[in-house]
């Protein structure tokens, strides 16, 4: 009888099957603690979180975040919700996480005021801060933040933005030359100028004068190679499905953040083109800085300051990768809030004859160019026009931001909760996401009146235009598009000034029209922010009928 034989299978075999079954177990392992961690924050959220009201999720694995990111309107959503649901409330969010929506000005106080400390940005937004424009002033959180922010503050001072105030003009007067160049080409007394490109050669040359003492000359007709970066997101306007779905998902995931996608490839290119401009500036005042080293001690100018942080041993100072980090948050914000807000201005205007021609008459009756005191003191008109617009546009619609410790928020008015019992003030777990709506808030008609929604510069110059509960929102006039708290913008006083010079010259100088009309239908496009766009154009195109002013 023959006996049959059992195959010994080889040591190496024997090895590699036990090592896989090894590596299982601990994969194994790994998904169970993250399992038990995950769930065992879910229990301590939902014990320690006031639970309230909200909508329903209209997606299983997004909630309402993606109706949120594809309205031309997500400000109004947050709006109907705050009249359904009450002054916070919750919305679901993506792959079920859970956001509170703050829309009650003494909430939004608090807040802010616990901002960099309590409430800090997401882990998505800080992976997306670092790629893009590194760890500066937009990334750091506090003690990091609030040292940036004091080496920084005497470049925004008053006294540095009124020496500042000629460069505003010289700009505006380059784009008034050139405009008055193409309409005398034209066959009538007018042209079609496509006014948000021109808005962007305005923004980028002046930050470039004013905050680096270098002419990007793109009034003059130069193609800096930062330009070609910010153009090329305002082209990328057909964003696929899957990009969509990564961008909701990262917020989950900050991993996916470094998924390949053509948005954020441009954002990469768009970090690497702003550290290389800055870099080369930064070589170039460093050296210029030695020559005189007395002119170094006194320059208050941003780069100036910057410089000489970086040989400071105090507590101001910065690292080389802090200092191009600061120059690229004020490239990327220079650019892209003041270009996008003097575009919104002059679609307003146009849209708006009585008000452009009121205006035209108190810039026409003052005369000479006023001085920076007088702008900000003088032109009562003019500031009401450009408060309108950062009221009605701001550039930032929304923000979130998580809990980094326990807190209570106190509320000015009671809200129902889920269990439909009243609080008038809210308990917030560590870990829990808020956001607040700027757009939502600056346009509320329970908040500004039941004609938020127009554009009525006149509701800024009488005293009872702005409503008691406008009044008790804590922020720049009223108005949350500057922030506020340890996060209010460092420039707001340099972009309001900019922005005042800038509509002043094109406003005294030219007479605007929508090019097809004052009903014009303008959709959100995307840029770098959310810009606005005549429907049917290309990219970020805002054609717009532009003749002298007799």
């Amino acid at each position: 009888m023959e006996i049959p034989t059992i195959p010994m299978p080889s040591p190496s075999y024997v090895w590699t099957t036990v090592r896989s079954i090894g590596a299982f177990n601990i994969v194994v392992s790994f998904a169970a603690l993250w399992a038990v961690v995950k769930v065992s924050r879910a229990l301590r959220w939902r014990l320690k979180t006031t639970q309230l009201r909200g909508p329903p999720r209209t997606s299983f694995i997004y909630g309402v975040s993606h109706d949120l990111a594809s309205s031309q309107d997500s400000g109004g959503m947050y709006e109907r919700w705050a009249t359904e649901y009450g002054v916070v409330y919750m919305i679901p969010s993506v792959l079920g996480q859970t956001r509170i929506v703050l829309c009650d000005p003494r909430a939004i106080a608090h807040f802010y005021a616990r901002e960099t400390w309590t409430y800090v940005k997401t882990p998505v937004s800080l992976a997306l801060l670092d790629a893009s424009i590194g760890r500066g002033l937009l990334w750091s959180e506090g003690e990091a933040h609030k040292r940036q922010r004091k080496a920084l503050t005497p470049a925004f001072s008053n006294a540095a933005i009124r020496k500042l105030t000629s460069v505003f003009y010289d700009s505006a007067y380059k784009a008034k030359g050139a405009w008055d160049t193409v309409i005398e080409s034209s066959k009538d007394e007018d042209a079609i100028i496509e006014v948000q490109n021109w808005m962007n050669h305005i923004s980028l040359d002046t930050v470039g004068i004013a905050g680096f003492s270098h002419d990007f000359g793109s009034l003059d007709g130069k193609r800096a190679s930062v330009t070609a970066v910010f153009d090329s997101f305002g082209s990328n306007q057909q964003a696929s499905a899957v990009n969509h779905a990564l961008i909701l998902l990262a917020s989950v995931f900050p991993i996916i953040t470094k998924i390949p996608t053509k948005r954020g490839n441009l954002s990469k290119k768009l970090g690497a083109t702003m550290e290389e401009i800055s870099n080369d500036l930064l070589n170039r005042s460093r050296r210029e800085k030695d020559v005189n080293m007395r002119e170094r001690d006194e320059d208050k100018s941003v780069i100036g300051l910057l410089i000489k942080s970086e040989s400071q041993d105090t507590e101001l100072h910065m690292s080389e990768n802090e200092v191009v980090a600061q120059m690229k948050v004020l490239l990327l914000a220079g650019y892209e809030t003041t270009s996008i807000s003097l575009t919104w201005a002059l679609i307003e205007l146009s849209r708006h004859p009585d008000v452009q021609t009121a205006l035209r008459g108190e810039l026409l009756e003052f005369g000479p160019d006023p001085t920076y005191d007088q702008l900000k003191a003088n032109l009562p008109y003019l500031d009401a026009v450009v408060h309108e617009i950062l009221r009605l546009h701001p550039p930032l619609g929304e923000f979130t931001r998580v809990s980094a410790a326990d807190d209570i928020i106190p509320l000015s008015e009671p809200v129902r909760m889920e269990s439909e019992e009243m609080t008038d003030s809210i308990s917030i777990a560590k870990g829990s996401l808020i956001t607040i709506s700027v757009a939502g808030i600056n346009r509320s008609s329970a908040i500004w009146g039941a004609d938020a929604k127009e554009f009525k510069p006149s509701r800024w110059l009488t005293k009872d235009g702005i409503t008691a509960k406008a009044k008790e929102v804590q922020g720049h006039r009223h108005l949350l598009t500057f922030v506020d708290g340890p996060r209010t913008c460092l420039g707001k006083d340099f972009a309001v000034a900019e922005f005042k010079a800038v509509l002043l010259v094109l406003v005294k100088s030219f007479v605007f029209e929508m090019r097809d009309g004052p009903d014009t239908p303008i959709e959100i496009a995307r840029g770098v922010f959310p810009r606005p766009r005549v429907i049917g154009e290309d990219g970020i195109g805002v054609p717009l009928r532009v003749c002298r002013y007799q």
